[in-house]
């Protein structure tokens, strides 16, 4: 039975990585398996030049390669996967790991937190409660005659 075609991986409703750009590798595992678990190449490994990628906007190849540039070697993303011993399930999380790092890495980046005075109200409760703790500790003390 022949693999099902993939027109590529979607990554949002935007943007889709061609099965062209992706390349894989395929090796021995030392992941899980009993005595047939060397006889089998079900590590892969799923290589993508997000440098050289035809896809991405000048924009969001920049934001990738800022974000992921601490996993790129040359440009090239790779994700291995090796936790099953089917090597089809292997390929499945390798690209399903892609497409999530990938998303995570375009993402818009939060708000900057705007900074913010503390209320009134708060202001004086933690000094109030300061003072309680002082007035706490001094009723422990031996009165001092002065």
């Amino acid at each position: 039975m022949a693999a099902p075609h993939r027109p590529g991986l979607r990554i949002s409703s935007g943007l889709t990585i061609p099965e062209a750009e992706l390349s894989w590798r395929f090796s021995r595992s030392s992941g899980p398996g009993g005595q047939g678990v060397n006889t089998a190449d079900s590590r892969v490994e799923l290589l993508w030049d997000a440098a050289g990628s035809t896809v991405l906007t000048p924009h969001q190849r920049e934001r990738i390669l800022d974000r992921l540039g601490g996993r790129l070697v040359n440009g090239v993303l790779t994700i291995a996967a090796s936790e099953h011993r089917a090597q089809l399930r292997n390929r499945d999380a390798a690209r399903e790991r892609l497409a999530s790092l990938v998303a995570e890495a375009l993402r818009p980046p939060s708000p900057t937190r705007r900074p913010t005075k503390p209320s009134r109200g708060s202001t004086e409760r933690r000094l109030k409660a300061k003072q309680r703790r002082t007035d706490v500790k001094r009723l422990r003390k031996p009165p001092r005659d002065g």
